[in-house]
């Protein structure tokens, strides 16, 4: 999980590391190989491999929530619609959707849409997903909801699940491995339990600025 990132800040690394923007320095590597120097096919290959939950969802308004699902299938793979069906229906299964596929996005809750981005993220079965702010917008009740889900399926698929996240709450319910940025550098790094004794200026502002996290804990 990575948190304290500044918005516009987070939002490019996040870009950069997913393959839709290039870096002007420095590496993104998968499995050991450079994202941006790889091949047409090698970049396909690797975009099959990644699922990404964008803060805001990015759902497509034209396109009800079966079709949003099936779009990444749709574009990497030759599934015959049969198959994509059966993927589209597991998937929205998965995330408690059943029922749901022939809304718009501009028919359903903002909790209900972070779902569906979840939906579609897993719909090749990634290796790695890539989650921007999944709690952006919701209510504390939703938001757990959200986080539990996110952690589920990050074990039952055994994925390698990169979160950024403002939300102290995300941070120690579902946070592993933490990576706080601060002004562009990785200012700490550490586990869930770590972060509450902050050896870091910054890190401690961030950590505590909330009076339901006591120092005492």
């Amino acid at each position: 999980m990575i948190i304290g990132a500044s918005g516009s800040g987070k939002s490019v690394m996040m870009k950069s590391i997913v393959g839709l923007l290039k870096p002007d320095e420095g590496e993104v590597l998968f499995d050991g190989k450079n994202f941006h120097e790889a091949d047409y096919w090698e970049v396909k290959r690797i975009r099959q491999n990644i699922g990404m939950l964008f803060q805001n969802s990015a759902l497509f308004d034209s396109l009800n929530v079966n079709e949003n699902i099936a779009f990444p299938i749709r574009m990497f793979t030759d599934w015959t619609p049969a198959e994509i069906t059966q993927r589209v229906n597991f998937c929205l299964e998965r995330v408690n959707l059943v029922g749901a596929g022939h809304l718009y996005p501009s028919e359903i809750s903002g909790g209900m849409m972070k779902r569906v981005g979840i939906a579609r993220a897993i719909a090749l079965n990634p290796k790695y997903l890539f989650v921007d702010e999944p709690n952006s917008g919701l209510d504390p009740l939703t938001a757990s909801v959200i986080d539990k889900l996110i952690q589920e399926i990050t074990y039952e698929y055994n994925m390698t699940t990169v979160v950024v996240s403002h939300d102290m709450n995300s941070v120690m319910n579902i946070g592993d491995h933490i990576m706080f940025l601060h002004k562009g550098h990785k200012e700490w790094e550490g586990s869930n339990k770590e972060i509450l004794r902050p050896t870091s200026e910054a890190l401690e502002r961030f950590v505590f600025v909330s009076d339901l996290i006591r120092r005492d804990l």
